[in-house]
């Protein structure tokens, strides 16, 4: 049996590289995310409310004695209405070392995409900052914003001090 390959997350000059994503829903859009930052999906309760944080950070949570930051990323990206319901779940990633949980409506699936597959978003001048979108992904009828979270939910992006 052959060893199994190691696969990076990154686009390079392969054109048989591929990474597995975690499909999610903000508002009417799906997106996906690097599934090598997703540590855990846990359902969605109240953090506890900081004062003097940016207004899509909702709070912190215990997470096994982890303060971890809630980021909701419906605020973050400026979408629509925020509405909390059964389906609405907590993302916990591990962004280059530092914890924290990202609100989404839901997570539908996991797809292996090839890197050459995703094709650049067209720059428009929007409240979305060019730097958190990787790009977009046609699979079947489904068009996916890949994000690039490393960007979207940085230290410096959350208000958070080094």
């Amino acid at each position: 049996m052959d060893a199994p390959k190691i696969l990076s997350s990154t686009p390079g000059p392969s054109a048989d590289q591929s990474s597995q994503y975690l499909t999610l829903r903000l508002g009417s859009e799906e997106y996906a995310i690097d599934i090598l930052k997703v540590q855990e999906i846990r359902s969605y309760e109240e953090p506890t409310r900081m004062v003097n944080s940016p207004d899509f950070i909702k709070g912190v949570i215990n997470l096994r004695g982890v303060i971890v930051p809630i980021a909701d990323l419906r605020l973050k990206l400026g979408i629509s209405t925020v509405q909390y319901n059964d389906f609405t779940v907590v993302i916990i990633l591990n962004i280059l070392g530092t914890v924290v949980g990202a609100v989404v409506d839901s997570v539908a699936d996991v797809l292996t995409i090839q890197s050459e597959s995703i094709k650049p978003a067209p720059q428009f001048d929007t409240r979305v900052d060019a730097r958190f979108i990787r790009g977009l992904v046609k699979i079947g009828e489904r068009t996916l914003i890949v994000m690039n979270v490393e960007a979207l939910l940085s230290n410096a992006e959350l208000g958070v001090a080094d």
